[in-house]
């Protein structure tokens, strides 16, 4: 199975055999894909994170193929029909839906009419029409006739069952079927009569056809959104006559006689229509949903992805708000770590209108723990705070963010949160939970089930397990790519590091508490079940400020350090001034460092880290000035030119942030002068953008922009 495998993988990732097999090796023994594709770049040739999950997948797909194949082996020997011939078929048979075809014939069966026409007896008869050259079926079917089959008509009905089953089993016919679909069902939508109202939001598909094959996943999800609301009935078909003929002329002879050949084309009409057409449909409208889940997911996982990666603030003291009206703001301060130093309420809208002690108390919080910069959540009343807040001359420079509250409420209700605050009620976590979204967005944003982030679509129409297991990988390759502080992570993100998991990371943050912080990586092995394994796994991508060894606070992973150490001494210098001295980094000559297990790859990730020791892929976050006069949608007018921020990308567009209520929609195909497939090829979560308006819909809320000659 294994050499199958490498073979097979190798040939489809056109990458060499030693390289997929060494990898399919570490990932068979327990190694990480962020520790693979990180540490072990001479075994792999080099992949990236991206090739090396995809290699995975595919390995898991071809062993669960494997499997499926001893299953269908044993199920067509337990049925006495395993020939050499089918053996080999079955072997060499990859395609999952071509497998399944194979096996049909001795799947085991719920009771069907074929099933109880051969327990009458009737599978002779039925072999004996469909040899087509019986001149006189009803003179053949009176010697079947018994207490069970007590007249022609009925034998002749059981028999044309069990030819109707057989023309439903061949792999031939299902496979012809199979194609014509793939190449031309139409799939068409009508409203439910009685539901147009109630089913409003689905108007596009309330008399809606065009080819499944042009069908692309937003409107697929969209339609079967629709279908399962109860507002839309859906149908995929094909040209049923033109298929009927198409399997005569496969199953009847042309020397059929007459009667034999009537029978036959009732029967290949019966098994079309009652079995292999809701079969083929059913099968190819799974396939088509898994293909727009798979682009939905990927979608959804590229913009938590580019959240995650949101740049943070870095060591700021942060004054953040949770807007309100009625309920007022709820404030609280933050020091550079994110620990809950105080928090507030001010009341400077309505009704209350208290703006002169809501200007002192900001005052006084900005002035006394030093703020560097105030977060406002970007739901109710988040505009207006903004206003509010930039209108005053704090007596410190500040910055002004607006930070999305997606998920805030979920955290702030959730066991992590009431962990965290066990004193504090849901308000005040939450507006914790803005603040440090922007002192660091991906810290944050892990204690939160990423589907609760507000940058997807139909996330909860798709395939959850696979939903799941995508954004799972998504996260932990955005933890691993920036790296962890051990001294100062929470339980949530460490989880995440590649080789911990959940009870590990607990005991790491036990251990911390219990011991203070770590002064060293290989302290790390004194942690409850973090054996030479886990350390492994982990060590690269765990961060230790202050450390007695300054590599510890580097991507250098523990068992280069001595590479490291015998560059200093050949350079006559020490560790530190390799850190500090990016001359003489630069002028290291790497072959010199060669040997059997580091190669060129590492050496140069190595060097990478000593010129940018713990460097962060993220870029610094920039404060977004939106026009002041524009304030709710009516202030919208068409060719007005303004500034916004993408906060959600689609299949179909973006939508961007203009500073009010409503964000506007800039449509895939006015986000470019240029043809583009995807508007991830253009902006990315957290663009700042110029946009022109090109449509305002006030009754329904809805902004037309587009971006054309916008960005140059």
């Amino acid at each position: 199975m294994a050499n199958d495998h490498v073979n097979i993988i190798s040939k489809e990732f056109n990458i060499l055999k030693k390289y997929i097999s060494a990898t399919l090796k570490m990932l068979d023994e327990g190694a990480t894909i962020p520790f693979i594709s990180r540490y072990r770049k001479e075994k792999t040739g080099g992949m990236t994170d991206i090739t090396v999950h995809a290699v995975a997948e595919r390995h898991k797909a071809l062993t669960e193929i494997y499997h499926r194949k001893e299953t269908i082996i044993a199920a067509v020997k337990a049925a006495g029909a395993l020939t050499p011939e089918m053996e080999q078929r079955i072997a060499e048979e990859f395609d999952p839906i071509a497998l399944e075809d194979l096996y049909l014939p001795y799947k085991p069966k719920r009771q069907t009419r074929a099933q109880m026409a051969r327990a009458k007896g009737l599978e002779p008869l039925a072999r004996m029409i469909m040899s087509q050259n019986v001149e006189d079926v009803d003179a053949a079917s009176v010697r079947f006739l018994n207490d069970d089959v007590p007249a022609v008509d009925d034998a002749v009905a059981g028999a044309s069952d069990i030819i109707a089953e057989w023309v439903s089993e061949s792999a031939k016919a299902r496979s012809i079927v199979r194609s014509r679909y793939q190449r031309g069902a139409m799939i068409s939508a009508k409203v439910i009569p009685g539901k147009e109202e109630e089913g409003n939001t689905f108007s596009n598909y309330f008399n809606y056809s065009e080819p499944l094959r042009m069908c692309n996943s937003h409107r697929y999800l969209a339609i079967r959104r629709g279908e399962n609301e109860g507002v839309l009935k859906v149908s995929v078909s094909i040209d049923d006559d033109e298929m009927i003929d198409r399997l005569n002329r496969m199953f009847v002879k042309p020397q059929a006689t007459a009667a034999c050949a009537e029978l036959v084309k009732n029967a290949v009409k019966d098994g079309y229509r009652r079995l292999i057409r809701p079969s083929i449909e059913n099968e190819v409208s799974a396939a088509v949903k898994e293909r727009s889940d798979d682009a939905a997911i990927q979608m959804f996982a590229d913009n938590v992805k580019q959240l995650l990666m949101s740049a943070p603030l870095g060591r700021k003291r942060i004054l953040a708000l949770d807007p309100g009206f009625r309920t007022g703001c709820k404030l609280v301060v933050l020091d550079e770590q994110g620990n809950l130093l105080n928090h507030d309420v001010i009341y400077p809208h309505p009704p209350a209108n208290d703006y002169f002690n809501s200007e002192k108390a900001l005052f006084y919080y900005v002035d006394n723990y030093r703020i560097d910069a105030i977060a406002i959540g970007n739901g109710t009343a988040g505009r207006e705070t903004e206003r509010f807040v930039k209108s005053l001359n704090f007596p410190r420079k500040v910055q002004v963010y607006m930070v999305s509250e997606q998920g805030a409420s979920i955290y702030s209700a959730s066991d992590v949160a009431r962990e965290e605050f066990p004193d504090e009620d849901v308000t005040v976590r939450g507006a914790v939970s803005i603040g440090r979204r922007l002192l660091d967005p991906l810290a944050e944003l892990v204690k939160i089930d990423p589907k609760s982030i507000g940058v997807g679509q139909y996330q909860h129409d798709v395939n959850q397990s696979r939903l799941k297991d995508t954004l799972d990988y998504v996260v932990s390759n955005c933890v691993n790519s920036v790296g962890v502080n051990v001294n100062t992570a929470s339980k949530q993100l460490l989880s995440y590091v590649s080789g911990i998991g959940q009870a590990l990371a607990g005991n790491i943050v036990k251990y911390r508490a219990e011991h203070g912080d770590f002064t060293s990586r290989r302290q790390l092995l004194e942690v409850p079940r973090m054996g030479e394994k886990a350390f492994q796994q982990c060590a690269g991508f765990l961060r230790i400020p202050g450390a007695v060894n300054p590599l510890d606070n580097t991507g250098v992973h523990p068992e280069s350090y001595g590479v490291v150490e015998t560059m200093a001494a050949d350079y006559k210098a020490d560790v530190n001034r390799l850190l500090r001295d990016k001359n003489l980094v630069h002028n290291i000559d790497l072959e010199r460092y060669v040997n059997k297990t580091v190669g060129l790859p590492t050496l140069t990730d190595i060097v990478m880290e000593l010129e940018k020791p713990g460097r962060d892929p993220r870029t610094a976050p920039e404060e977004e000035y939106y026009d002041s006069t524009i304030r709710k949608i009516d202030d919208l007018y068409i060719g007005q030119q303004l500034t916004g921020k993408v906060n959600n990308i689609t299949a179909f567009g973006v939508f961007v942030d203009l500073g009010m209520k409503e964000n506007g929609l800039i449509h895939i195909s006015q986000l470019s002068d240029k043809f583009i497939s995807s508007p991830s090829e253009v902006v990315s979560i957290g663009s700042h953008v110029k946009v022109k308006v090109m449509d305002v819909d006030v009754a329904r809320g809805r902004i037309a922009l587009t971006m054309k000659g916008m960005n140059q």
